[in-house]
C-alpha cells in the first residue's frame, strides 16, 4: 500500500495541537476592515480552534499529523 499524501493546501493553513485540536488562522480580516468593529477587529487577532465537525474533516486531509 503506497503512503498517502497531505493535502498541500491543509499543511499550509492549519496545525495539530499536542491534544488533537485543530489550529487555524482567524477567519474574515484580509479585506472591509473599515466597516468591521473595533471588537471584531480585537477577538479576530491570532489563531482559534476549529469544531469537532470541521476539524475531522482537516485531520482527513493530513493522515500522518495526529
Amino acid at each position: 500500500m503506497p503512503k498517502m499524501k497531505t493535502k498541500s493546501s491543509a499543511k499550509k493553513r492549519f496545525k495539530i495541537s499536542a491534544s488533537g485540536k485543530v489550529i487555524a488562522g482567524q477567519a474574515g480580516k484580509r479585506h472591509g476592515m473599515i466597516k468591521r468593529t473595533k471588537k471584531f477587529i480585537r477577538d479576530a487577532r491570532g489563531t482559534t480552534t476549529l469544531s469537532e465537525p470541521d476539524a475531522k474533516i482537516i485531520k482527513g486531509y493530513m493522515p500522518y499529523d495526529r
